[in-house]
């Protein structure tokens, strides 16, 4: 029986964060739950292309969209399931066993975030997106997204949109299971921008996303 998980990474210049995204996932391989790494690139000028070349992955080339790489990337993958995550999102050793007993039910789900930074301002971001998946199944993207392949295609798949992609998708799957083990990722944007500033305007890009608002607009508002 082939292994069950295909993952899924967008990339864009993410020679600096790849490297320990994959190290993480090795577990997963010596447990025989993944069978294929699908790289999904939007335009790499780093050494991006090469790390994952050199990790055996496919490589998915296409314009820089989040949502389209993801979705170029998903329609590639030949597993049962899909993993998806972010370029800079570490999965903590053990993650593994719980995987495979959440495939066991058939249902989607989630990491349980943690920034890899310290304070107040990490734990209540991390903490909020938490309470969030676990009360209302929304999670962040960075929280990384585990789905039979089916359901994902029953759900039409990401959204080929700058923003919001993820959003987009879980609205359409059944809830979604947050799994104990924790997903660390990159805390540089709330670093620079601040804690509460940049927790105050997600916040606000999703409010205005559920409002209807054009996603091109959002993203070009996010990104200044």
């Amino acid at each position: 029986m082939s292994a069950p998980i295909s993952i899924v990474i967008p990339t864009l210049n993410a020679g600096e964060t790849l490297v320990p995204t994959l190290e993480a996932l090795m577990e997963g391989l010596h447990a025989g739950l993944i069978r294929e790494l699908v790289v999904t690139d939007g335009g790499s000028t780093d050494q991006t292309l090469q790390i994952a070349e050199e990790a055996g992955a496919r490589i998915v080339s296409g314009a820089p969209s989040r949502g389209g790489q993801l979705r170029r990337g998903c329609e590639q993958a030949q597993g049962d399931w899909l993993l998806v995550l972010h370029a800079d999102t570490v999965l903590e050793t053990g993650w593994s066993t719980e995987v495979e007993t959440q495939l066991q039910t058939g249902r989607p789900a989630t990491f349980r975030l943690l920034f890899r930074a310290k304070g107040l301002g990490a734990r209540w971001v991390a903490g909020w997106a938490n309470t969030r998946t676990r009360l209302f199944g929304l999670p962040y993207g960075d929280q990384g997204l585990l789905v039979p392949r089916q359901t994902y295609i029953s759900a039409g798949g990401f959204p080929d949109q700058p923003l919001m992609e993820d959003v987009a998708l879980i609205r359409a799957l059944p809830r979604v299971t947050l799994l104990s083990s924790r997903a660390f990722t990159s805390a540089e944007r709330y670093i620079r921008q601040g804690w509460v500033r940049r927790g105050a305007r997600n916040l606000w890009t999703l409010t205005r996303y559920f409002l209807g608002a054009d996603p091109e607009q959002l993203a070009q508002a996010y990104r200044r």
